[in-house]
């Protein structure tokens, strides 16, 4: 029977790791991601799992790119700095097709900013901060418990997909203790990454099968390959003809689009009969949740999309939630990043951003005003 606990998102993140079968971390300490690193240099030891503080995050990204690669489950941790540190390799990554997971526990920006201050400013960073086309997949929990659950799907979809997957929390949820009860280990649908069964001789690295992606044998295993940052053939060998290049870029991108009812995740509050729609993700929802109830409760027929994948953007799930809705309130704790990919599926005329970017979380009145204002009424 799963026991109930106080802990922190940080932890929670930490210990889903570890529950989706992570043996490797590799990071460099900084708030407000800290406690994720703490946690995983006293545990993976005990569990026959490798540990490095690193000199710096760019060698971090480094160290779990060459990890990956040897068959292992690898994740890094980081913040705002450090996650900008991290995006040269971060694209190495998503050429190489490597199964990692980066976690960023977003702060206050930019430069140091404000180190111990919420924010969600890296939300468009995490989607397009590496150079050049790619595809990648990003996740933002809004609790604890989400936390924990979220990180083993992040692990699945990194191991399954063979992209790097970026596990965007903020330093509410990171720094927020909660009561959760947890599942019992070994109870949670665990995900491995392909390897190829045929003969070594015959092995070609980046050759898809049906769903787009490649068997990944590990480094020492018998099957030599060769991996490189430059667009390449099925081999792994450099090759920049254009009809190698645009199947490359392609099928970065559609191997996650084909698994997107899999891989989008959100949930509902009051959506049933809602005509003015908050979407929100990460510690915002939780204020947005707040004020859906006290909406309601003015008689306001109000409803929450909480988005929890927000890359690939799931357009149609937004658009289908704001088809009925007259009005859409997308709240932020930045200058407005998500609402320009909202606007896109909904229309500009409807939508309206509630922003907050001070080092403070946007609150559930902030919100229950523009629900107010979205009616006609007064506050």
């Amino acid at each position: 029977m799963a026991k109930a606990r106080l802990i922190q998102g940080n932890q929670a993140c930490a210990e889903g790791a570890l529950a989706a079968g992570v043996t490797f971390f590799a990071g460099y300490p900084i708030t407000p991601s800290t406690e994720v690193m703490e946690i995983l240099a006293e545990e993976l030891p005990k569990r026959g799992g490798k540990f490095l503080q690193m000199e710096d995050e760019i060698a971090s990204m480094g160290a779990v790119c060459g990890a990956s690669l040897t068959g292992v489950k690898a994740i890094t941790a980081t913040s705002g700095p450090g996650f900008s540190l991290k995006q040269e390799l971060i694209g190495y990554a998503a050429m190489a097709e490597l199964p990692v997971v980066i976690v960023n526990v977003q702060r206050s920006g930019p430069s140091t900013g404000l180190p111990t201050s919420p924010a969600q400013g890296d939300v468009m960073q995490s989607r397009w901060g590496t150079h050049g086309d790619h595809g990648i997949l990003v996740l933002s929990p809004a609790s604890v418990k989400e936390s924990y659950e979220v990180m083993i799907k992040a692990v699945n979809f990194a191991e399954k997909f063979r992209t790097p997957v970026i596990f965007l929390l903020d330093e509410v949820i990171g720094h927020m203790r909660e009561r959760v009860e947890l599942p019992e280990a070994g109870s949670c649908e665990i995900i491995d990454r392909k390897v190829p069964t045929g003969a070594p001789a015959e092995y070609l690295a980046y050759k898809p099968e049906a769903d787009g992606v490649p068997p990944m044998a590990p480094f020492g295993s018998g099957y030599r390959y060769h991996v490189t940052g430059l667009m390449h053939g099925y081999n792994g060998l450099p090759n920049s003809t254009a009809a190698m290049t645009t199947e490359v870029i392609d099928r970065m991108h559609t191997k996650l689009e084909q698994a997107k009812e899999e891989i989008t995740l959100y949930t509902e509050y009051e959506m049933a009969d809602a005509e003015h729609v908050v979407i929100a993700y990460g510690g915002t929802a939780r204020s947005a949740i707040a004020a859906v109830k006290a909406a309601r409760a003015k008689g306001i027929k109000a409803g929450l999309l909480k988005l929890i994948t927000i890359w690939p953007f799931p357009g149609d799930v937004v658009q289908k939630a704001a088809a009925k809705a007259k009005t859409v309130i997308v709240p932020e704790m930045n200058y407005g990043q998500l609402i320009g990919e909202v606007e896109r599926y909904v229309g500009r005329d409807k939508v309206r951003g509630v922003n907050r970017f001070d080092g403070t979380i946007l609150t559930p009145d902030e919100i229950l005003a523009a629900l107010v204002e979205a009616t006609g009424g007064a506050n």
